[in-house]
């Protein structure tokens, strides 16, 4: 049998392996994997996800959300074929260093690859480097600060890297010179968004005629689309791959809709010299279980964001898909059953009142 020549890789969304802090019984982990992405999976030689929680320790930042994990979530990773995780995003360091050393150690004992945060700069910048079939592949990311991320790396304090467009250009030109493919593993991006603003767009593309095989996005929480630029493939937001609830102290949770369940595993088929072939495979977490989508809804908001893409993002129209995301969506969310049955004349009477106050 001849020597293989291509790798594969799979790349999926969040895993919110969450738990409320004070449980001490474990959340849904990824036992709720359906064999057939299992199977999938199987056939990779690199599977890549985005691990936002960590353990719980002392003390924690005052600031929630606040995404907990537990070990027994994290052990349910070691049967999916997922073996590696980018762990930049602004839930890592929720629970400070100790929070993160836990994490850290788990991971290990688990035999799963990370990269993304560190102790320092230096730990939290490197790249971690693979190499399949001859082919030399590294991985590298950064957090925008408009994620709410509380703690950047330095020279002297723990963190994630930090966002800077020309030091991202000169680390792809640089691992260029010594590997195959560089992949890059942003988190970024305005959550609930269906599309990445202008500013993304050029930046992605910028970073792709720097020398990148790929950028593989996360922070979102929805999918946001995919396209082919020149010799790279670009997916600005796989979305929520396990979408467990959000927890807050005061009892509270954040849940996902249909939409905010719904992501894609990108599997992109590499040779020494470029990709070969791309596929998309929609994904729809139930609550219960993770399974292909075939209802052909995860399909339709992944080609309607394309189609977007395609058209090109103006500002006017990121401006309203703000307004949507953060003035009407709210509403909507609080719209249930329950809010409305709530509602009285009084409370009618006043609204008008104070459009009149208005006007």
């Amino acid at each position: 049998m001849g020597k293989k020549d291509t790798l594969r890789i799979a790349a999926v969304g969040d895993l919110l392996l969450t738990t409320p802090r004070s449980s001490r019984t474990p959340g849904r982990g990824l036992e709720a994997l359906s064999p057939e992405i299992c199977n999938l999976f199987a056939t990779c030689d690199v599977v890549l996800a985005n691990l936002e929680c960590t353990l719980p320790a002392e003390p924690y930042i005052s600031t929630e959300p606040r995404v907990f994990t537990t070990e027994q979530q994290l052990e349910s990773l070691q049967h999916t074929h997922i073996n590696l995780v980018t762990l930049a995003n602004n839930h890592a360091f929720d629970a400070f260093d100790p929070g993160f050393e836990k994490i850290e150690t788990k991971l290990n004992q688990l035999g799963i690859k990370f990269f993304g945060a560190g102790l320092d700069s230096a730990k939290a910048c490197a790249p971690i480097t693979l190499s399949i079939n001859d082919i030399r592949i590294a991985f590298f990311a950064a957090v925008s600060p408009s994620t709410g991320v509380k703690r950047f790396a330095s020279a002297e304090q723990s963190g994630v890297p930090p966002f800077d467009d020309n030091v991202i250009r000169a680390t792809i030109n640089g691992l260029k010179q010594t590997h195959d493919h560089v992949f890059f593993v942003p988190h970024w991006g305005d959550e609930r968004f269906r599309f990445p603003a202008p500013k993304q767009i050029i930046q992605a593309r910028c970073f792709i005629d720097s020398g990148a095989t790929a950028i593989l996005g996360h922070h979102p929480h929805v999918l946001q689309g995919t396209e082919h630029y020149q010799h790279g493939f670009i997916a600005y937001s796989l979305g929520n791959f396990l979408a467990n609830c959000v927890y807050w102290e005061d009892g509270d949770t954040l849940s996902w809709d249909r939409f905010e369940r719904t992501s894609s595993i990108i599997v992109l088929e590499l040779d020494k010299k470029q990709i070969r072939h791309v596929e998309t495979f929609p994904v729809l977490d139930t609550g219960h279980d993770i399974i292909l989508d075939r209802s052909r809804r995860g399909e339709k908001y992944r080609n309607s964001a394309n189609k977007l893409l395609r058209k090109g993002i103006t500002v006017p129209q990121y401006n309203r898909e703000s307004y949507r995301v953060r003035a009407m969506l709210p509403i909507v969310k609080k719209a249930t059953w329950e809010n409305m049955r709530r509602i009285r004349p009084a409370h009618f009477k006043k609204i008008v009142r104070l459009l009149l106050n208005k006007s």
